[in-house]
């Protein structure tokens, strides 16, 4: 486990498409077990994909709702929660800034529209904010 608060020198050199503008309302935090960032926007929105890369998983799970998570290089996975809608499934390749869900208020762990955005490197949760740009 990366030490929380941590940065990683080789992701400031990869460019990220922000998967969404809005606000961040719910910060990282690996010690509360919330492994992303929750961003507050407009039911619909169009969530991107913040690089290249190949769907692993888009489909529903009770406590996330729409979920949809992408492989990239650099052993990068990247998970976009609460969606209302998937544009894309399992295996899809997709390019970076590639509209690939909509906002949406699904699963239980959810109280109202945002996406729940996570950014994993190497097997762990790392913040996302310190790599990319959300407002």
């Amino acid at each position: 486990m990366l030490p929380e608060g941590k940065m990683i020198p080789e992701l400031n050199q990869i460019y990220f498409y922000s998967p969404l503008k809005g606000i961040v309302v719910k910060e990282f935090r690996e010690s509360e077990s919330h492994y992303g960032i929750d961003i507050v926007a407009k039911p619909g929105d169009t969530v991107l994909s913040i690089m290249d890369g190949t769907v692993i998983f888009s489909g529903w799970t009770v406590e996330t709702g729409y979920t949809m998570m992408v492989q990239h290089s650099s052993d990068l996975i990247s998970a976009y929660k609460h969606n209302a809608k998937l544009l894309k499934k399992a295996g899809d390749k997709i390019a970076a800034g590639e509209a690939i869900a909509n906002v949406g208020n699904s699963g239980e762990l959810t109280t109202g529209p945002h996406l729940h955005f996570e950014l994993w490197y190497q097997g762990n949760a790392v913040d996302p904010t310190k790599y990319i740009i959300f407002e």
